[in-house]
């Protein structure tokens, strides 16, 4: 996976270029339509990494940033909200030409989103949307699809009948549409009976929490939609402590190397998973890069998509290995 969006990521630069008709080395300073040579300056806002998935962000923004040595980098990572409003509002008083954002919670973030665009300064979001389209470019993976297709997963497996539970994640875009496709799919099968539905924050030790309580409440469970490989792990420890590893399977979703190789070993506590890489978070800073660094804003954000869509895929034990890398850090 890292190397198939390292070379999307090299192979996007290479289509920049060509398209700026130029062929400048990737150090040129920008001589567009400003006739202003000089190097960018970038922010990149991201949530801290208390999480296995926003680890992964982070190492992948640090990779990003090294492909542009020329560039003027700021990173900054928020445990919570408040936290990164206040670095988002010391980037906008620190001249920068862009910034990328992926959102701690979406509806927080959205006023200080709204100040970034009215400043002019390039706003590109990842992954977890503003409430409000304010973003020069936004990307993200295919949560609907994340939602819909492990809903699927789980209906078949079960044959159409059993009993479930639901956790949810931390109150954002990427929550409201993989749990809304999940359940527009449970809905279809009255057979799936859910038991209980509640957030675990996408966070081990908060899905252990909540899944304890879950087990208290639940004499029998078939399967857990935890939608999250970190929350998946905290779950699967407070079916262990209670001893009922065997009554139940749980399905995650991110593609975290170690659910990865458990699904490729056919441990049957995890069936199946799903992709989400966190590399989508380099596409972000390099598409920053790209639409500055020519001094073409204006002419390249008209050709440029305002959404780009990633795909998700089922990782099943049959092709586990095609998704599995060791020396990943997630």
């Amino acid at each position: 996976m890292h190397s198939r969006f390292m070379n999307g990521i090299i192979m996007s630069l290479l289509a920049a270029l060509f398209f700026a008709g130029c062929g400048k080395p990737a150090g040129s300073p920008p001589t567009g339509s400003s006739g202003i040579a000089r190097n960018l300056k970038i922010g990149i806002s991201v949530p801290a990494a208390d999480h296995g998935w926003t680890a992964g962000v982070i190492w992948w923004a640090k990779e990003a940033m090294k492909l542009y040595p020329d560039v003027e980098w700021t990173l900054a990572t928020a445990e919570n909200p408040d936290k990164q409003i206040k670095d988002l509002e010391t980037m906008m008083t620190q001249g920068l030409d862009a910034i990328v954002v992926l959102a701690t919670e979406s509806a927080p973030i959205t006023p200080v989103a709204e100040e970034i665009k009215k400043r002019g300064i390039l706003l590109v979001n990842v992954d977890r949307g503003f409430t409000k389209p304010v973003a020069d470019l936004f990307i993200e993976g295919d949560n609907k699809a994340f939602g819909r297709k492990s809903a699927e997963f789980i209906v078949n497996k079960l044959n159409g009948k059993g009993k479930i539970v639901i956790l949810e994640g931390i109150p954002s875009t990427v929550n409201t549409d993989r749990v809304e496709a999940a359940m527009e799919v449970f809905k279809r099968h009255p057979g799936i009976e859910i038991l209980d539905r509640q957030t675990g924050m996408w966070n081990r030790q908060k899905a252990l929490d909540v899944m304890q309580t879950i087990l208290l409440k639940h004499p029998k469970i078939d399967a857990v939609w935890a939608a999250d490989d970190d929350m998946a792990l905290g779950a699967e420890q407070a079916i262990k402590e209670a001893g009922r590893e065997k009554e139940m399977w749980i399905l995650g979703g991110a593609g975290m190397k170690d659910i990865v190789k458990r699904v490729m070993e056919s441990d049957p506590l995890y069936p199946a998973d799903i992709t989400y890489p966190p590399s989508m978070i380099a596409v972000g800073v390099h598409e920053a890069v790209s639409i500055l660094r020519d001094g073409n804003r204006e002419k390249i954000l008209q050709f440029m998509p305002k959404h780009i869509l990633i795909d998700v895929e089922l990782i099943t034990p049959e092709n586990a290995k095609d998704y599995y890398f060791p020396d990943s850090v997630f």
